[in-house]
């Protein structure tokens, strides 16, 4: 009987590795082990264990109600990635602060992965998972064996259009907060925040 490696199991069934030693700590694959401690596993096991059920996820986010045509962009351009790679998908939208960790849809995302749900997690931009704290995520997508796509790595901004945007998100919440998300005031201060920014 042919005996594959863990990459060469994982590429035949279209998970990760972590995966595949995920499935065999719960008990739903088998290996064995080579002389020199090395796992191998049986292609015939391996076909009947090929279900399809891991899942991706795309995400995406905007901040305001006045920018839902972004989230619509985002959104078919999420579809359009994983339906060319031929993955199983799901997207999750979120409308809400990159500041606001309470999102519905995150929490959903972190409740997927968390329960190791989520074969690859795929964004338009880095910067629409969280303002502050992506890297808590991407660290717990590492740690249950979750791939994460970025496709528009390139068009990453600079540091200081990063560091002006979060600026004005966490006035915009605390002015918000303070004088209610709709009144006058709260409008007036960011508008005079976004003018003063621009001339940074």
């Amino acid at each position: 009987m042919s005996s594959l490696s863990p990459q060469e199991a994982a590429h035949l069934l279209g998970v990760t590795v972590k995966t595949l030693h995920r499935w065999e700590a719960d008990g739903k694959i088998k290996s064995t082990r080579t002389l020199g401690g090395h796992r191998r596993y049986d292609i015939t096991d391996l076909i009947g264990n090929k279900t399809g059920n891991e899942l991706t996820v795309g995400y995406a986010r905007v901040s305001n109600h006045d920018q839902k045509d972004n989230l619509t962009r985002q959104v078919l351009v999420l579809e359009s990635y994983c339906a060319k790679n031929g993955w199983e998908f799901e997207i999750i939208q979120d409308l809400g602060s990159g500041i606001n960790y309470k999102k519905k849809g995150l929490i959903r995302l972190i409740k997927l992965i968390t329960s190791y749900q989520v074969e690859r997690l795929v964004l338009t931009n880095k910067d629409r998972l969280l303002r502050f704290g992506s890297d808590l995520i991407f660290t717990l997508c590492e740690s249950f064996g979750t791939e994460v796509i970025i496709i528009n790595r390139s068009d990453d901004s600079t540091f200081e259009e990063d560091l002006t945007a979060d600026v004005l998100e966490i006035i915009t919440v605390f002015s918000a907060r303070l004088y209610g998300s709709r009144s006058h005031q709260n409008k007036k201060i960011v508008e005079e925040l976004r003018e003063i920014a621009k001339k940074l």
